[in-house]
Formats: structure tokens, sequence, C-alpha cells
């Protein structure tokens, strides 16, 4: 791992725990083991670290996507063809990848960690975090859940509605089960329920 990427893997580390503003350039470079100095011959400013974290999320976030196969760079009428073409206990398996990626991943979830501290404390990151994890997931499913419906997958008229039920028991459930004593395989369990009921629901 290069200076750069330990500086990267430290601050995430620090800004999940201390939160943003609780660190500072002083902290990262003590983690790393390296002076300050050393530290801006990589970066111009915290701001600038943080800013990386966030690209680093994003190509991660991509790669899953690839790895569990889940449409990419296609129309929207090929990805609804692409989900309307898979079964039930698929679409459940696939909510459970997608999910322990974002629950156990690393570097997932000490990003969330440190998007959901420092929310209260600061507007920039606060729309980071509403970004990434409620209007761009919703978005998406709104666009996606309307051409299956235009496409006879679905039934059903309000697509939003039905992105927002679909996403809303997920976000929970991560929640519910990031850290402390709680078992994810309940949570595991909870979700597959949660998709089994939807496809209940809408799937004609």
């Amino acid at each position: 791992m290069s200076t750069k990427e330990r500086i990267v893997e430290e601050a995430l580390t620090l800004f999940s725990s201390r939160g943003y503003q609780g660190t500072s350039v002083k902290n990262i470079a003590e983690a790393v083991g390296i002076k300050d100095s050393s530290l801006y011959k990589h970066f111009k400013s915290k701001k600038e670290i943080f800013e990386t974290i966030v690209e680093e999320m994003a190509r991660r976030m991509e790669a899953m996507s690839h790895t569990f196969g889940l449409p990419d760079d296609t129309s929207m009428e090929e990805a609804a063809i692409a989900y309307g073409g898979i079964t039930e206990n698929e679409l459940v398996e696939l909510s459970k990848k997608v999910f322990l990626f974002y629950l156990q991943d690393p570097f997932a979830g000490r990003f969330r960690r440190m998007l959901t501290i420092e929310q209260y404390r600061d507007q920039e990151i606060a729309a980071v975090y509403r970004k990434i994890y409620m209007e761009d997931s919703i978005r998406y499913q709104t666009v996606l859940f309307g051409e299956m419906i235009r496409q006879g997958v679905f039934s059903g008229t309000d697509a939003r509605a039905m992105a927002v039920n679909f996403y809303a028991p997920i976000f929970f459930l991560l929640n519910k089960y990031d850290g402390g004593d709680s078992d994810v395989e309940d949570g595991l369990e909870e979700l597959e329920r949660q998709v089994r009921e939807f496809v209940r629901i809408y799937q004609k």
C-alpha cells in the first residue's frame, strides 16, 4: 500500500470514529506515521482527502455492481429487461449480496459511518450522505420501476412510491444491523421477507 493510500485509509478510520470536524491533518499524519509536511506532498488539504475518499467509494460501488452482475452502462429499458428476467430467489440472493457489501465491506462501512456522524455538523457532507444513500438510489429505482411497469413486469402506477417501498426497509435494516450485538443472519432473514413481500405485491 502506497503512502497516499495509507493516508486515505487512516483518514477514513479517523473520520468514521471522531468525525471529519474532529480530525486534524496532524491526527492523520500521526496515524500514518509521517510528518504533516510529508502528508501535504500527497494532499493539499483535509478536504482533498475527504473528496478522494468519496471518489474511492464511488469506484468501489461501481466495482461491486460489476462483480454482482448488476446492469450498468446500459439503457434503462435494457436494465428493466434484465431485472425482469431474474427469478424471485435470484432477486433475494442479489439483494443479500448488495446488503452485505454495504454492511460488512470495511471501506463501505467506515464510509457510511463517517457520513452519518458528520451530516449534522457539515452541510456539504450532509449533501453527500443524502445523495449517495437516499436521492441516487430512489431516483434510479423510480426510473427503473417505471420502465418495468411500462414493460408489464410490475403492476402499479406510482413508481416513486414503489422505489421507497423497496429501498426504505433495506436502509432501515442496514442501520439496524450496523455493529452492535445484532446477528447479521437475522438481518438477512428480515431482508428476504421484505424482498419477497415486495415481489408479492408488485410483480404480475
